[in-house]
C-alpha cells in the first residue's frame, strides 16, 4: 500500500471525515429556511449567506475535537455534535468578519469568493452576527444536554473563548500589532507576546473544543485539566502551522491567499522565532499535546493523531 492509500485508510482521517459529514448534516438542518415555531421569520438572503459561509467546506476540526474529547468520557455522540455545531458557528462567523475589507480584506475563502464578495458587506456582517448568536441558541437547547446547569457552563465557556478575553480580544491585539492604530507602523512582538495573542485569537476556540468534552461529561478536575492542557497545546500548534502555511503554502491548496502575513506586518511565531525556530516550537507543542493525554492511555490515540495532523497539514 502506498503512502497516499495509507492516508486514506487512516482511522484518524476516517473519524475526521465522519465528523465533518455529521456536522454538515446537522448544521444544514439547524439552518433550514423555514422559521422555527418561536421565530417570526428567517429572511432568505440572511439564511442563504449563513449557509454559504458555514456549509460545504472546511475540515470541521473544532467539532472533531469536541466529539473526540467527549468520546473519551462516554458522552452520547448527539450531545457532542450539538456542541460541536455551536462551536463551528462561532468559527465560521469569525471567518466571515475576518475577511471583511476593514479586517483582512480577503476575496477568497476555502477556494470560493468570501461572503462579502458573494453577497455584500452588510449581508456579510449580519451573517456573522447571525452565526455568533445562533451558536448560543444551539448550546441552550435541551437536546445539547438535559441538565440546564451543564448548558449554562457550556454557554459561559464558549462566550469566554469567543469574547474580549479570547478570540475577539486576540483579533484586537492582532490589528494593533499590524500598526492599525498608530503612526509608527507594525510592532515587532517577542515570543511571549505573540504567544498570548495567538492563544486568544486562535487557541481559545480550540481549547474550548476540548474543554467541552469534560463539561458535557461532568468530568472530574484531573480529566478536565488533561483535556485543557491538550487543547492549549493544539491551539498554539494550529496557529504556528497556519503561519508556516502562509509562508510556504500554495494558494490553490490552502484555499485562501497566502504570503499576506509579512506584507501586513502581522505578529507571528515565524516572525518572532524565524522559520526554523517556529518549526521546532511546533514539534514541541505536539509532544506537549501527547503528554497531556497520558492519563487516558490508548483511548486517546485518535486525539494524538489529531495533534500530529495539525502540525503536518498542507491546507
Amino acid at each position: 500500500m502506498n503512502s497516499e492509500n495509507a492516508k486514506k485508510e487512516s482511522p484518524f482521517l476516517k473519524r475526521l471525515e465522519a465528523v465533518a459529514a455529521d456536522t454538515e448534516a446537522l448544521l444544514g438542518r439547524l439552518l433550514a429556511a423555514k422559521p422555527e415555531k418561536d421565530e417570526l421569520s428567517r429572511p432568505g438572503r440572511l439564511i442563504d449567506a449563513m449557509r454559504y459561509s458555514s456549509l460545504g467546506g472546511g475540515k470541521r476540526f473544532r467539532p472533531f475535537l469536541v466529539i473526540e474529547s467527549a468520546r473519551l468520557l462516554k458522552v452520547p455522540r448527539q450531545r457532542a455534535l450539538m456542541a460541536g455545531a455551536a462551536l463551528e458557528c462561532v468559527h465560521c462567523y469569525s471567518l466571515v468578519h475576518d475577511d471583511l475589507p476593514a479586517m483582512d480584506n480577503d476575496a477568497l475563502r476555502r477556494g470560493q469568493p468570501t461572503v462579502h464578495k458573494k453577497f455584500d458587506e452588510a449581508t456579510a456582517i449580519l451573517a456573522g452576527d447571525g452565526l455568533l448568536t445562533f451558536a448560543f441558541d444551539i448550546l441552550s437547547r435541551p437536546r445539547t444536554h438535559p441538565d440546564a446547569a451543564v448548558r449554562i457552563e457550556l454557554v459561559h465557556a464558549l462566550a469566554r473563548a469567543a469574547g474580549v478575553g479570547g478570540m475577539a480580544g486576540g483579533q484586537m491585539l492582532d490589528l494593533a500589532a499590524e500598526g492599525r492604530f498608530t503612526q509608527s507602523g507594525p510592532q515587532r512582538l517577542g515570543e511571549s507576546k505573540v504567544a498570548v495573542l495567538q492563544a486568544m485569537k486562535t487557541g481559545a476556540l480550540l481549547r474550548f473544543a476540548c474543554q467541552a468534552g469534560g463539561i458535557l461529561a461532568g468530568a472530574g478536575a484531573a480529566q478536565r485539566k488533561a483535556l485543557d492542557r491538550y487543547g492549549a497545546a493544539v491551539g498554539q500548534a494550529f496557529q504556528i502551522a497556519d503561519d508556516l502555511l502562509d509562508l510556504e503554502g500554495d494558494t490553490a491548496l490552502v484555499g485562501k491567499q497566502t504570503g499576506k502575513d509579512a506584507a501586513a506586518g502581522k505578529a507571528t511565531m515565524v516572525g518572532a522565532l524565524g522559520e526554523a525556530g517556529a518549526k521546532m516550537r511546533l514539534t514541541q507543542l505536539v509532544a506537549e499535546a501527547e503528554s497531556a493525554l497520558a492519563p487516558f492511555g490508548r483511548a486517546a490515540a485518535i486525539l494524538i493523531e489529531g495533534a500530529r495532523f495539525v502540525a503536518e497539514r498542507h491546507a
